[in-house]
């Protein structure tokens, strides 16, 4: 079940009426039935690897909290690993690292012929995974008490909200809110609402409009040069932020509304100034795990700058790994990995860059080069991020400034469009024109919200501008919004 979806709109708020009503003591176990459920509605089998991998980690962290010696915990905490990565190995990568052995056997004509492992890809299995394997680390570690209810954990581990694409939550943050009885909070409730409401509009208004042209264009990108490339890789920066950002809303919105405290996932990534800032915005709970659960252990910067460069290498790779089984997202990975390596190495250039052109005395001139230069940077990466394949991408890379010149020359001549962007976009100009207007509008809404969220800023004002400001989002949102149930893009990972 989407929560773009008819279905959702009715589940939802079903769940959240009888949550209100039913006693407390019995209200994990209609979460739990309506996670499960929410689950199953893609494909009802894959319920049985969130049982499996919720059983092995339940299992193995009572196993450990009985140790008190930390080596003897250690072989628990194997079988959790090779349990919840080995079901994500067989499902995610199987096929990818198959085919790549082939590929090299083929070229030194070495027979090589194991069979493929055809099924779906399960929704979400890479975020309940990571999930329960952060649990299974901090029993480990002695930093959570292992949970005894296996009700409680079961849901710790499909909480349908942030079931499909996070945020990843920890467990000291999440299993001690199920033990809290939330009464039904007007305001708290209204929060809630409102942020999914938000998140609603950045998905079907603006993402799925985007999606047009980048699917247009990146499904076919030899049918196109220059421009119309640019524009493309433009739009998809901003529909992969209001794709994934919009579902991360709606599941800290609708957590919210039943009473869940989940993590912020991004805090305005397009206004960072450095690489470094952009993975502290960006994705927040898929970052701040590969920090503490893979940067931290491999030794941080606590190591020799060589051993600390490598360290940054690894995370940066497996983190594209992790979004998906093809090269394109190893080299985004591995491109960020290298961003992060050179704003380390160029930063006393950059100093002394800025003393020379004197740019300390204009800190928003410098600022705004600052977020310029990386923006751009996140921008190129994303095409290797949402091209099909590596040589997709670098036809993308190496056609992307063709005939740029002429259409500048001839930019008052577009007419329709057609004859210097180079073809059908899915999208008129005037439609193009909105999509330009939809992101500037989120943007300067984002630089209001840099010390308030617009929730809060409203919810002072009197009911003659709070309420006209809701109507105009849900109309807006009804209006403009694409529909045709697009799954969000994170749902592949």
């Amino acid at each position: 079940m989407s929560f773009n979806s008819f279905q959702f709109l009715i589940f939802f708020p079903s769940v959240v009426g009888l949550y209100f009503l039913i006693p407390y003591r019995f209200r994990w176990i209609l979460l739990l039935a309506a996670s499960y459920y929410f689950y199953m509605c893609w494909k009802v089998e894959y319920i049985f690897l969130i049982i499996a991998s919720t059983m092995i980690d339940y299992f193995t962290g009572i196993m450990m909290g009985r140790e008190e010696d930390k080596r003897k915990r250690k072989k628990y905490l194997i079988i959790s690993l090779s349990g919840n990565l080995g079901l994500l190995f067989a499902f995610k990568y199987f096929n990818f690292f198959n085919d790549s052995f082939r590929t090299v056997f083929n070229e030194f004509n070495i027979f090589y012929n194991v069979s493929a492992f055809n099924v779906l890809l399960p929704v979400g299995i890479s975020f309940y995974t990571f999930q329960t394997l952060s649990y299974a680390i901090d029993v480990y570690q002695g930093r959570k008490e292992p949970e005894r209810h296996l009700g409680i954990f079961a849901l710790y581990v499909s909480f349908f909200p942030q079931l499909v694409a996070g945020p990843i939550e920890r467990s000291t943050r999440l299993l001690p809110q199920f033990y809290k009885k939330h009464d039904f909070d007007y305001r708290r409730v209204t929060f809630g609402l409102q942020l999914m409401l938000w998140g609603f509009f950045k998905k079907v208004v603006i993402a799925d409009r985007l999606a047009v042209v980048v699917n247009q264009v990146y499904n076919n990108p030899t049918d196109y040069t220059g421009i119309t490339l640019i524009i493309a890789t433009y739009f998809f920066a901003f529909q992969i932020y209001c794709d994934f950002s919009g579902y991360s809303d709606i599941a800290i919105g609708a957590a919210q509304v039943l009473g869940y405290d989940l993590m912020k996932n991004f805090n305005r990534p397009y206004f960072s100034k450095s690489i470094g800032e952009f993975w502290r915005r960006w994705h927040i709970s898929l970052s701040t795990w590969f920090r503490d659960y893979l940067y931290f252990p491999l030794g941080g910067n606590r190591v020799s700058t060589a051993r600390w460069y490598y360290n940054i290498m690894v995370v940066f790779i497996i983190s594209g790994l992790w979004h998906g089984a093809n090269w394109t997202f190893i080299i985004w990975g591995s491109l960020h990995g290298i961003y992060y390596l050179c704003s380390l190495w160029l930063k006393h250039f950059g100093v002394k860059l800025s003393n020379l052109f004197n740019l300390n005395r204009y800190p928003l001139i410098q600022k705004f080069i600052k977020v310029f230069i990386t923006f751009h940077l996140v921008t190129f990466a994303w095409i290797f991020f949402r091209s099909n394949s590596v040589s997709d991408a670098f036809y993308i890379v190496t056609h992307l400034f063709d005939n740029l010149g002429y259409f500048i020359l001839h930019i008052n001549a577009l007419g329709s469009g057609k004859e210097l962007i180079g073809g059908d976009l899915g999208l008129g100009k005037l439609e193009l024109i909105v999509s330009a207007m939809l992101i500037i509008s989120m943007e300067i809404t984002h630089l209001i919200q840099r010390k308030r969220s617009i929730r809060e800023l409203i919810a002072e004002k009197a009911i003659w501008i709070r309420w006209p400001a809701y109507y105009t989002i849900i109309f807006g949102t009804l209006l403009l919004g694409k529909y045709g149930v697009q799954d969000f893009i994170y749902f592949q990972f």
